[in-house]
């Protein structure tokens, strides 16, 4: 996720300058933005295709095939020409980038969840799984650090080569992921099933035939992340754009919300193992929604102390409940033989939404005085949705790995584990 995440910087602080310097500076931003949310609109396609290839033929291939395609894709965002060198080809190629990062990224998150899930203990399988969330923030850590030196060089050469060098660190970053994932095994429970015979030729089929009601609940669940990129591209734009606030300072905010996510998280996920994944959940949306009008207040009124305290607490402490849940949550809406495409899809249908969110944010808000109330209220709105769906959802935390995604009197303990 470091690859995913140095574009959303690059987009709000460099990519309307370098890829559409024609138009003025907000139009521009918002354009810049847009690539950004174009990436979530091919997510929806890969997790179709990597979810039926994950179900049929194992988690593992999986996850060596997305960081591979994420790699080459982002490495080549680094050596793409700008607007005045090559005119409208240079956004085009940038979208098109765009597009192959967020078909990786459609299998990506799922992959990596039902992996963990499925090897981990009946009893700490949201703590296991939550590091997958971690990994997430650690590559946003790294994303954002690795672009505070950049933002201090001149701006002439931060808009020539120095945005570029983010992008070619990421040749380091997707070596040491692909060397990793290669010595991973499969899951035993998928690996069992394939054993007996019990892998769907079609398992999109037996999904919207079988589950639809929990990839459904899955996409309003997953508009959550709309906290997330509000936060990280929409707050840094309208900081360093609107506002005029220093953007290393904005950078920095960013980061110490993440190493303190890497704490917390894992935190969280432990007390959802003992009181259940809806009341960490539902209590993490409640206080992101609030706390975001704080941020947002915070960073209108260029107050750096008020800036670093509600985006730290925001986002590396309340919003982080959330993260830790809801990766071991959605996994147990599914049972094993569709999990991972029941799982990409919802989540990449409703973090689309997302994607497009710090959009459709600020084109309805625009730059005015208000702006940054009314994209608060965006993002209460998304935070609602999310909480309906998860507070009327089946608690699952207790239910044995074998039984989970079966229907209510079939997941009893004394239901037979083959159903599955």
């Amino acid at each position: 996720y470091y690859d995913f995440f140095i574009y959303g910087t690059a987009a709000a602080l460099v990519f309307g300058r370098v890829f559409f310097p024609d138009s003025n500076p907000l139009t521009g931003t918002l354009l810049a933005l847009a690539t950004f949310g174009v990436g979530y609109l091919a997510r929806p396609i890969g997790a179709i295709v990597l979810g039926h290839l994950g179900d049929k033929f194992g988690r593992k291939k999986v996850l060596v095939l997305t960081v591979l395609l994420m790699g080459a894709s982002t490495l080549a965002v680094g050596f793409l020409p700008s607007f005045e060198q090559i005119g409208v080809i240079a956004p085009l190629l940038l979208v098109l980038m765009r597009l192959a990062q967020g078909f990786s990224a459609g299998g990506e998150q799922a992959g990596a969840n039902s992996m963990s899930v499925e090897h981990a203990p009946a009893n700490r399988r949201a703590f296991f799984t939550s590091f997958t969330l971690s990994g997430t923030q650690a590559g946003q850590i790294l994303a954002t650090a690795v672009f505070i030196p950049v933002a201090l060089l001149p701006e002439d050469q931060l808009l020539s080569w120095g945005w570029r060098v983010p992008f070619w660190i990421s040749a380091v970053v997707i070596v040491a992921a692909f060397l990793i994932r290669r010595t991973l095994d499969e899951t035993p429970i998928f690996t069992a099933q394939a054993a007996e015979g019990r892998i769907e030729e079609l398992p999109l089929k037996v999904l919207f035939r079988d589950h639809w009601r929990g990839v459904l609940r899955v996409i309003a669940a997953a508009v959550i992340a709309s906290v997330s990129t509000i936060f990280t591209v929409f707050g840094l734009s309208f900081a360093v754009n609107t506002v005029g606030l220093d953007r290393t300072a904005m950078l920095w905010v960013g980061v110490l919300a993440n190493v303190l996510a890497l704490g917390t998280i894992p935190l969280w996920a432990m007390l959802s193992d003992r009181v259940g994944r809806k009341p960490v959940f539902i209590a993490g949306s409640l206080g992101s929604a609030i706390l975001m009008f704080a941020y947002l207040w915070a960073i209108s009124i260029g107050s750096y102390p008020l800036i670093f305290l509600f985006g730290i607490v925001l986002f590396g402490l309340v919003y982080t409940a959330t993260s830790a849940v809801w990766p071991s949550f959605y996994a147990e809406m599914f049972p094993t033989r569709v999990r991972l495409s029941g799982m990409a899809i919802g989540t990449q249908i409703g973090f689309a939404v997302a994607g497009f969110a710090p959009t459709i944010a600020g084109a309805v808000a625009g730059d005015g005085a208000n702006a940054w109330l009314i994209v608060a209220v965006i993002t209460a709105v998304l935070c609602a949705v999310n909480i309906i769906a998860v507070a009327t959802a089946r608690e699952t935390f207790r239910v044995p790995m074998e039984r989970l995604g079966l229907r209510r009197e079939l997941a009893s303990p004394a239901a037979p584990a083959a159903l599955d």
